[in-house]
Formats: C-alpha cells, structure tokens, sequence
C-alpha cells in the first residue's frame, strides 16, 4: 500500500508540473528569452554581443530546464519564479562563455565576472564593475539581467528565508566558474586544492565529485521555487540545499562533464569525467551518486515534486548519452537509468513532448540543435528495454 501511495503521488505530481508547464511556464520562458535576445542585440561591443547572443541560442535548453521548477510554484508566484530563474540561467550562460575567453588574469577576470551571480541575489546591493579585468562595454546587459532576477525575487513571499542557502550556494558556483578554466597555462591546481577542501566535508566523495556538486546551479533553482510558498521556514530550506548539495549537483555535472566529453578532448580541455580511472568505476560511483541523489529528493517536504525534477534532468542527459559511443556513456546510462527508477519513463514521455516542440520551431527557422533529432527515440527504446528485461 505505502509503494502505490508514493507511485500514486508522483503521478499526480506529475501530471499537475506538466500541465503547469506547458500552460503556463512556457510561454512565460519564451516572453523572457525573446525580451532579452532583443536587448542582447543591443550590446555595443560586438564580441559581447556575439558572445550573448551565442549564449541565447545555444544554451535555450538550460533556460527551459531551469524554469521547470517553477511548475510546482503556485500560481500567485509563478511568473515571478520563471522571471527570477531565467535571468539567473541567462546570467550564467553569458559569463560562462565569457570566461572560457582568452583572458590575461582567467581566474581573476572569472571571479570577477561572475560576482553578478551573487550581485543577482542581493536585492539593493550596489553593482561592481563586472568587468573590471576587460576592456568591454555591454551597454547595461548584465546589470539589466541583474535587476530583474533581484526585482523577481523580492516578489517571491518567502524569498528571506532562503536569502542564506541560496547565497552558500551561489557562492560555490561563483568559485567553481573561477576555477574550473584552471590558470590560463592548463594547471588546475587552484580547483583541485579547493575542490580537496571541498571534499573534506563530504567523506562519502570523491574529491572532484565535491567539486563538481558545487557547479551546480539545480540548488538554486530549488530554493527559489520553494520562496514561492509563503509558509516556507529556515529549516525547509537549508534541508533544500543540502539535498542538492552535494548529491544532485553532483550527478548533474558529472552528467554534464560526460556528454562533453568527446568535445572537450577534441579542444584539449579536460573534464571532470576524466579524474575516473575507467569507464566501469564512473558507472558505479554515479549510480551510487544517483541513487543517494533521489533518495535526498524524496526525503524533502515536496518530495515527488524534487524527485520529479531529479529524474527530468537525468533523462535530459541521458537522451544525449544514448547517442554516444563511448564506453563511458555506454556504461553510465543504464546505471544511471536504473538509479530513476520508475520515474524515468513519463520524465522521457516529457522531454520528448519538449524536443518534438524545439524540432518544430528549429525546422520552420531552418535550423537544427545538435542535441536533437533520433536521441528521444533512443532514449525511449532504452526505458522500454529495461522495463521489459
């Protein structure tokens, strides 16, 4: 009886954070990323401009992914959620391929930039010259974006009682942008002393699982969409955050690191993935990542709605990894898969709804993401597959 119940649960929350989504958040994402397009079209510098633009239509899925959590956010508040997440992701976009730029001070010049993110939580705090170690004019872009996640979060009704978490967390996003780039010569020693820090706390990690985990943007997510309930208290909160600190973040960017794998060996970058001595380790470490990730999830009050989101994230990754030949993916997917469970077959059912929709809109402009096209169906026979075995 207690297993249907749970089952039961999910389904409604399910079916209630697909309806709200596709009803109403979004159409509320495509309103905010057309208004920023036009203002990022606007920037004067031409590299920043093309960076920003960049950012736009290549990164569209974090922004569509990042609203999601506020399809459990009540209707009073949810416009103010997708506002406040979107120009959230969209800052981390933008600084995230601005970073990756030739710079003489990268760790520096990272941190620098990305003080916005905090600067995007701190409702009245003054701006900072962001771009302090470059020579750059982006006309007001970022302070804009700045101002309008600040002014989304001030009209969330319990944005003060995640004011602490979501600053803990933002501030190890804003370390790991910083570092991750390593020093402009290829070391990375800085992130891997800071990442063993990291660790120290955190025994049931590997140390570059902890400094990954601190990528993550998922926690913050989290948070916003729980200030949305007026009722929300201290306690809820950091429970929140240590849900997805460590252990949803991390999956989500060793997720990340694998579907960038090939990529970034191709550019001589090195991923987080790599520090794993075989294909067969990563697939055990992050299947016991994954199963402690959702165990975390359920245990939160709203606990379908985050294993929910958990499980959406995984399938958006795993649709990609489907596509890989690599022994990595081929070995980590199922694992990962197995760890999901009986939520990984609507979360598909959803993003492929999600993917058929951007195939449509890509086709009529003439364009196709390389993110699309046969995965979903893959992904789709995978989840059969492994209910039928």
């Amino acid at each position: 009886m207690g297993g249907g119940f749970c089952i039961d649960r999910t389904a409604f929350a399910f079916a209630g954070a697909a309806g709200s989504y596709w009803l109403s958040v979004f159409p509320n994402v495509h309103r905010e990323v057309r208004s920023r397009y036009t203002e990022a079209n606007r920037i004067p510098d031409p590299a920043l401009r093309r960076l920003a633009l960049s950012a736009h239509r290549d990164k569209r899925g974090n922004l569509e992914g990042a609203a999601a959590f506020a399809s459990f956010v009540r209707p009073a508040s949810r416009n103010a959620a997708v506002r406040a997440v979107v120009a959230y992701q969209m800052i981390f976009d933008y600084l995230d391929t601005l970073s990756e730029q030739p710079n003489a001070a990268p760790i520096a010049n990272g941190r620098q930039l990305n003080t916005a993110l905090l600067a995007a939580i701190a409702p009245g705090e003054p701006h900072v010259d962001y771009y302090a170690y470059q020579d750059n004019d982006d006309g007001g872009y970022l302070t804009g974006l700045i101002e309008a996640c600040r002014e989304a979060l001030i009209a969330m009704p319990s944005f003060a009682a995640i004011t602490e978490p979501v600053w803990r967390t933002t501030e190890r996003v804003v370390v790991y942008q910083s570092l991750n780039h390593g020093d402009g010569c290829g070391r990375h020693d800085s992130f891997d002393r800071w990442a063993r820090r990291e660790a120290r706390a955190h025994a049931e990690l590997r140390w570059w699982e902890a400094g990954a985990a601190a990528a993550s943007t998922l926690g913050v997510f989290a948070l916003i969409a729980a200030a949305g309930n007026p009722k929300l208290d201290g306690d809820v909160a950091d429970a929140i955050e240590q849900a997805y600190f460590p252990w949803t973040g991390a999956l989500a960017s060793l997720l990340d690191s694998l579907a960038d794998q090939r990529e970034d060996a191709a550019s001589g970058m090195r991923g987080l993935i790599d520090y794993y001595a075989s294909p067969e380790e990563t697939a055990v470490r992050m299947r016991a990542i994954a199963i402690e990730a959702m165990r975390r999830a359920r245990a939160l009050p709203e606990g379908p709605s985050h294993a929910l989101i958990l499980a959406a994230m995984t399938s958006f990754y795993l649709c990609d990894l489907s596509m890989s030949s690599s022994p990595y993916a081929r070995l980590v997917a199922p694992a990962v898969l197995d760890a999901m469970g009986a939520l990984a077959k609507p979360t598909m059912l959803v993003l492929g709804a999600r993917r058929a929709v951007s195939r449509l809109a890509e086709w009529g402009s003439g364009r196709r993401d390389r993110r699309h096209g046969p995965a979903n169906e893959r992904c789709e026979r995978r989840v059969d597959e492994r209910d039928a075995g």
